[in-house]
């Protein structure tokens, strides 16, 4: 099979042939084809996130069917078609995985990080952590929501019932965030680099009611504030901008440092928290949730021998919504 390779941190991923991997008990081959590209994916190839298992497949948005099963894979079978997200496995025995925090098992795998991603013509993954892929998304359109959107529904939970949310970034997991926040009757604004009319003018598109730059204030104070971006200076600014009792949530796996800054913008009872990872139980509820809403997932397509020239428009900011990898046509 093809596939796109990471063989040393900081290096291009490479186009390789490798055997097609066969699924061992519990778990399911997928023909793969469309695979969501995340800014952890970028995180990992840059050497910022700094164990993965190399040489790696990276890719952890994954769609396609099933092509083949092992013994005991429940009630998944060829040809049904499933999503991948990024939480790999747990060890099911911790007191996180006992408690419904799974996403924080200390025993905890990924995919496209320890376990071989969806960048390759098959990928495969233990069916406990697969879902079924709601009807009406084609496959480009619902790779994103097996981690943008995934995050960001967890990133917006843990905003609580904040009525006025800032999101900070916007990108793949905003875009869908704000269409989520939008149904439930929140109202959005959205924070971008500074001079970014682009990413402005797809924030209003997607719902928010005003735009403007990530070190500007907002036309009003916010109950909750998200930031997507991966840029520590981001929370003293998103603290400026939150009200007493209010929330500043960051959904990245991957931030620079957070600067110094005076405790008056933390006092007032706010509130700085992390997002780690997702639960099993996030994915149910959000691809229950976002054929209601509905979601509409902005992509840019790529195809695999080009994941190279997708992160490199992640990196330098050049997307708008999600790119995806296309692998195969469904």
């Amino acid at each position: 099979m093809r596939a796109m390779v990471l063989e040393r941190a900081g290096e291009p991923l490479r186009l390789m042939e490798l055997p097609v991997p066969q699924p061992r008990e519990g778990e399911i081959l997928i023909r793969v084809h469309a695979c969501g590209l995340c800014r952890t994916d970028l995180h990992i190839v840059d050497g910022e996130l700094t164990e993965p298992k190399l040489p790696l497949v990276p890719g952890h948005q994954i769609v396609g069917r099933i092509a083949a099963v092992g013994s005991n894979a429940g009630a998944f079978g060829p040809g049904m078609r499933v999503g991948v997200p990024w939480l790999g496995s747990t060890c099911s025995e911790c007191s996180y995985c006992r408690s419904g925090r799974e996403n924080l098992c200390e025993r905890a795998r990924f995919t496209g990080y320890q376990f071989d991603g969806g960048f390759a013509d098959y990928a495969v993954a233990d069916h406990r952590f697969c879902f079924p892929i709601p009807e009406g998304y084609p496959d480009l359109q619902a790779a994103p929501l097996l981690c943008a959107g995934l995050i960001g529904y967890r990133s917006l939970c843990m905003a609580g019932d904040a009525g006025v949310i800032g999101l900070y970034g916007f990108g793949a997991a905003a875009h869908i965030v704000a269409q989520v926040a939008r149904f439930q009757g929140r109202r959005i604004f959205a924070f971008s680099r500074p001079g970014d009319l682009e990413a402005r003018r797809f924030a209003l598109e997607m719902g928010a009611e005003w735009a403007g730059d990530a070190d500007a204030l907002p036309p009003e104070m916010l109950d909750a504030a998200i930031i997507f971006a991966p840029a520590g200076e981001l929370v003293p600014a998103a603290l400026r901008a939150v009200a007493p009792g209010g929330t500043v949530v960051c959904g990245g796996i991957h931030m620079s440092d957070i600067p110094s800054f005076p405790y008056s913008l933390l006092w007032g009872e706010r509130t700085v928290r992390s997002v780690a990872n997702l639960t099993r139980r996030d994915g149910e509820e959000f691809l229950r949730l976002a054929p209601q809403v509905p979601v509409r997932t902005e992509v840019t397509p790529y195809p695999l021998e080009a994941a190279n020239n997708a992160l490199e428009d992640l990196r330098s900011g050049r997307l708008c919504g999600a790119a995806v990898i296309v692998v195969a046509e469904s």
